[in-house]
């Protein structure tokens, strides 16, 4: 009797867990979502209204900051990015505490749950930060030749706004094109020049577009001629962009130092040196 009910018990219990985890995914229409995230967006969906209420406007100024730096899409809002911080906590806590309960922790580390909450509601922030970090990399080397395009688009009569479009346009696929086209779409919508500029700059985080945006605010107020000053903005980013990839090479065998000594060394002087301690001990014996 009491194993069946226990079996009933159960069963119910499994049902709703079922009905309560599976609702957001079973209402969810995947048509309607631009997130490639398809597996754990409808959850970020149904907890976002939630955590609506807790968000800052410190959240909202480092997402504002640090989404498009690292090519956030327009679809994660700040309370979309909060519930998906908390989602991924408590994916993190759950993971601890089945760990603990399954005998694989021992239970006097029950402190890995809530250290596993704060480690996943943290992870998404850590991935954030290095994908922009990523993103500014490969934008940097990518900075040179976008600047030869300017100039040659300039230099063949093309006005500043027109080349810029061209530029983005024909210039080869990476992330620093496509935040270039973002820019250039904000002219469209009457936004000045200086300023959808200096958001530019301000989204890509690039010491060279920094430089360029300032140079050709302060060619505009003066009246100077464009040509010779992309001209020397792009010899400038192209002696830059070697002299980081001489840092680099100068950096490789510091960086192999290590590897070195912790594994190369000990398997040569094993190869080395097993035969003459075999030897020596068959010689002792």
């Amino acid at each position: 009797m009491w194993f069946w009910s226990g079996l009933v018990l159960a069963a119910v219990s499994v049902g709703l867990g079922c009905w309560v985890l599976g609702g957001p995914w079973a209402s969810h229409d995947g048509k309607k979502s631009s997130s490639r995230l398809s597996l754990w967006w409808p959850w970020v969906l149904a907890l976002a209204p939630w955590c609506a209420r807790w968000v800052t406007w410190s959240m909202r100024r480092h997402l504002q900051q640090w989404g498009p730096r690292a090519g956030l899409s327009d679809c994660w809002s700040p309370e979309r990015w909060l519930a998906a911080r908390v989602l991924v906590a408590f994916c993190f806590a759950s993971a601890m505490l089945v760990a603990l309960l399954a005998g694989v922790l021992p239970i006097l580390a029950w402190w890995l749950v809530p250290g596993g909450a704060v480690l996943g509601y943290c992870v998404l922030n850590q991935r954030l930060y290095a994908q922009a970090r990523q993103r500014r990399f490969v934008m940097m080397r990518e900075l040179p030749f976008l600047l030869d395009l300017l100039t040659l688009c300039v230099e063949a009569g093309l006005s500043l706004p027109v080349a810029l479009l061209r530029v983005a346009e024909h210039a080869p696929e990476g992330p620093l094109r496509q935040s270039l086209q973002s820019a250039c779409a904000l002219e469209r919508t009457g936004v000045e020049r200086s300023r959808w500029l200096a958001q530019w700059a301000d989204a890509v985080d690039v010491p060279g577009v920094y430089s360029l945006v300032l140079s050709l605010a302060q060619a505009e107020r003066l009246g100077m001629s464009l040509g010779p000053l992309l001209r020397a903005q792009a010899e400038r980013q192209s002696s830059e962009r070697f002299a980081r990839a001489e840092t680099l090479a100068m950096q490789a065998p510091v960086r192999m130092l290590f590897p070195m000594v912790l594994c190369i060394f000990p398997c040569t002087f094993l190869v080395i040196g097993f035969p003459i301690a075999v030897k020596l001990m068959q010689a002792n014996f």
